[in-house]
């Protein structure tokens, strides 16, 4: 077995953007990338007659989407094709990604959303609200991005809710692996209740989130350097819109205090940045192993 960290691509015929966006972490990471196309369970179900033929047809055409596809990464990504059986897209992708021990779960943004923009469809939504391994979100058009961009920056939304220590971790371990600068990153707030004074309000949300970031400064191993930077606006939409953001970077975040011990779920603060976020996003779980 590769000693290698390994990433779960999730495939479909209509790829919209997973496997580009993998295949860039995992050139950047020197990651093995698992791809893996998930086929319905019913095709294998014994109670449900089932055509056998069609059966193999499916399977047949499915490795050929997968063998055509990944040809897209050129030679520089190692790669392994795989095709599963699961009741759910997103389950079949968990699934694998325990068979792998893999650190990440890559998954495109659903069609029809604005280009360079995510927008959560089903099996996303189900694996920002139930898996145990942090999963990426790639928005559309992250097929237009070079693989040979690689990661530039990663950014990681620092909070005080539980959870924040295992963020960094991730961050930390993301931006070894890639030898990519890292950035802090407090979001001053925030979606202000009615007629609160707003220039108080953002003073001292200015200066807790500056205590915020020169905490985890001071929580950062010997050797990683970050740079940090505060955000503020009326909304969160409009935070984000007001940060500059490089076409190769990441962005983290933890996961919401709902979340069950080591499993994801995404806040409501996270998925309205999700709406406006240009670049990916990977949601981490509460606590790592």
């Amino acid at each position: 077995m590769s000693a290698a960290p390994r990433i779960v691509a999730g495939y479909t015929a209509d790829d919209s953007g997973a496997l580009a966006l993998a295949g860039r972490l995992a050139r950047a990471s020197g990651a093995l990338l698992e791809v893996v196309m998930v086929l319905p369970s019913e095709a294998r179900n014994a109670s449900v007659p089932t055509d056998s033929g069609y059966e193999r047809f499916l399977k047949e055409q499915s490795r050929t989407w997968l063998t055509t596809a990944s040809r897209a990464l050129g030679d520089d990504v190692e790669r392994a094709l795989h095709i599963r059986y699961a009741e759910s897209f997103a389950e079949g992708l968990i699934q694998a990604a325990h068979e792998f021990g893999a650190r990440l779960i890559v998954v495109g943004a659903a069609r029809g959303g604005l280009f360079g923009r995510s927008r959560i469809g089903s099996v996303a939504d189900e694996l920002l609200h139930s898996a145990d391994v942090p999963v990426a979100l790639a928005p559309a058009g992250s097929r237009e991005v070079p693989l040979d961009l690689g990661v530039t920056r990663i950014t990681t939304m620092i909070g005080t809710r539980p959870g924040a220590d295992a963020l960094l971790e991730a961050s930390v371990r993301l931006a070894r692996q890639t030898g990519t600068p890292l950035r802090l990153l407090s979001l001053a707030s925030i979606d202000l209740p009615a007629g609160l004074d707003e220039h108080l309000a953002a003073l001292t949300g200015s200066a807790h989130a500056e205590e915020v970031l020169d905490e985890a400064r001071r929580a950062l191993p010997e050797g990683i350097a970050a740079s940090a930077a505060t955000a503020a606006g009326s909304s969160i939409e409009d935070a984000v819109r007001a940060l500059d953001w490089e076409p190769g970077e990441m962005v983290l975040v933890g996961s919401s205090r709902l979340a069950a011990p080591r499993h994801l779920f995404l806040g409501s603060t996270a998925a309205k940045m999700l709406r406006e976020l240009p670049v990916p996003m990977i949601v981490v779980p509460r606590t790592t192993a």
